[in-house]
């Protein structure tokens, strides 16, 4: 028997054992393979429920999709409603038939859409739109036309309204134009022709107070409309009006109002029309004047000369007399020729006036003071027509203020809301004091008229 080689054994021991140990790294290679079967067959489950979960969401989105088409539509149908309505509404004054009975048909259509979207609703029928988003994009385009129906539609109400208001703006300028002429034509009666009608039948022994006051009244009356006239004027010629008060009231004063200013200007008026109103002939020169025991009788027939007749006609007939004598000199003095020059662009009418006695007849601003010279010197007459005459007075700046002697052209305690900053310096001074007479006062033996004064404080004291 012979012996087995050691050589010859080894190498095959070895084969076998590498082949052993590859069978057992391939059985465990093959547990390993089992865990990545396991771990596939989850990743297929998880991906199965994503797509459960998609299909649901969609189903929903779908279902919110056709639920918001449903309420666009709705939407859409009452606005639809609204400007049918609207049209039903437009359509009855003035009455259209034919738009009535459009906007009815609206409004009927509409109703059985909104009805048909009800019983949708109930029923849960939410599949009769395919396309939801377009539906939603049709619901937004009818409702946006159906509002600005409704707007175009109040456009054309609101635009008949101005249209019928305008109308009622027109007929009332109309009658209220028709008033003016009538008031204008009773006040030209009155103060031209019938201004001194109850002092027609008057005698010189039945003088009274009363009939001065009627007298100075209209002279009052007057002399505004002329101050009124001259503001305007100067105002459209360009003229610095507080430069002229200034030069008008010495001293500075508060106005409680802008508008206030022109009682300075009044104040002027008056100051160079009533001057030398107690001398008997105004102080013209040239003029002689009767005796005293005639001298009543003589204004008073003077009186009765002009109060019935037009200034300018009287000026025409007698343009010598004293009367045009005094209206050439106060207006001189009261128009200066500056003034003049801008007004009417030459100096035509003082030329013609202190020249050749002429005066003008196409110029507003002489016609009025022609009516106001014819008041003050009516006035003068009416005066010296009384035993004992009538004396004239006014109050100097500062004075205080007194109810027997004064009468304010103003209210002092009432303020407008523009004036609070004048009014607040003004309360911690004393009380308002005369800043100046606008219009003179008269006494009629124990008759005391009050003159019109401008109470408030000059900037000279405040310092």
């Amino acid at each position: 028997m012979e012996s087995v080689k050691p050589s010859a054994v080894t190498p095959h021991k070895s084969k076998l054992a590498r082949t052993l140990s590859k069978v057992l790294r391939v059985k465990s290679m093959t547990g390993i393979d089992g865990l990545k079967n396991v771990k596939v067959d989850v990743n297929l489950n998880n991906e199965e429920e994503l797509k459960k979960k998609m299909v649901i969401e969609e189903e929903e989105l779908k279902k919110k999709m056709v639920i918001e088409a449903l309420l666009s539509k709705v939407f859409a149908s009452i606005s639809t409603i609204k400007a049918s309505y609207a049209q039903l509404q437009y359509a009855q004054s003035p009455y259209d038939p034919d738009g009535i009975q459009d906007a009815d048909k609206f409004v009927v259509s509409e109703l059985k859409v909104l009805s048909e979207l009800k019983q949708c609703w109930f029923r849960k029928q939410f599949d009769f739109d395919p396309s939801p988003e377009g539906a939603i994009v049709a619901s937004e385009s009818k409702e946006l036309k159906s509002v600005i129906k409704t707007y175009r539609i109040m456009g054309k109400k609101l635009e008949s309204q101005a249209r019928v208001k305008d109308s009622e703006i027109m007929f009332l300028k109309e009658k209220l134009e028709e008033a003016n002429k009538q008031n204008k034509s009773i006040e030209k009666r009155l103060n031209q022709s019938g201004l001194l009608s109850s002092l027609d039948n008057l005698h010189i022994s039945g003088l009274s107070p009363t009939h001065f006051i009627s007298v100075l009244r209209h002279t009052v009356k007057s002399i505004r409309s002329f101050v009124k006239l001259l503001v305007n004027e100067m105002r459209s010629a360009g003229w610095d009006i507080d430069a002229s008060v200034n030069a008008i009231i010495k001293e500075n004063v508060v106005y409680w109002k802008e508008d206030h200013k022109c009682f300075a200007i009044e104040s002027f008026v008056c100051r160079e029309m009533f001057d030398s109103f107690n001398f008997p002939n105004f102080n013209l020169p040239n003029e002689s004047i009767p005796p005293d025991r005639n001298k009543t009788q003589f204004f008073f027939a003077r009186f009765n000369e002009l109060k019935s007749v037009k200034a300018k006609e009287f000026l025409a007939f007698k343009p010598k007399s004293p009367f045009a004598k005094f209206c050439k000199v106060k207006y001189l003095r009261l128009v200066h020729p500056k003034m003049e020059a801008s007004f009417f662009g030459d100096m035509k009418q003082r030329t013609n006036m202190v020249n050749s006695g002429e005066f003008p007849d196409d110029n507003k601003l002489f016609t009025l003071f022609c009516e106001m010279a014819k008041r003050v010197w009516l006035l003068h007459c009416l005066a010296f027509s009384f035993e004992p005459q009538v004396e004239i007075f006014q109050i100097g700046k500062g004075c205080r203020f007194s109810d027997v002697y004064m009468e304010s052209v103003v209210n002092v305690n009432a303020n407008d809301d523009d004036d609070d900053e004048v009014a607040a310096t003004l309360a911690v001074e004393s009380e308002p004091q005369v800043c100046f007479t606008v219009v003179p006062g008269f006494k009629i033996g124990k008759t005391v008229l009050q003159c019109q004064v401008y109470l408030s404080q000059l900037l000279q004291q405040q310092r």
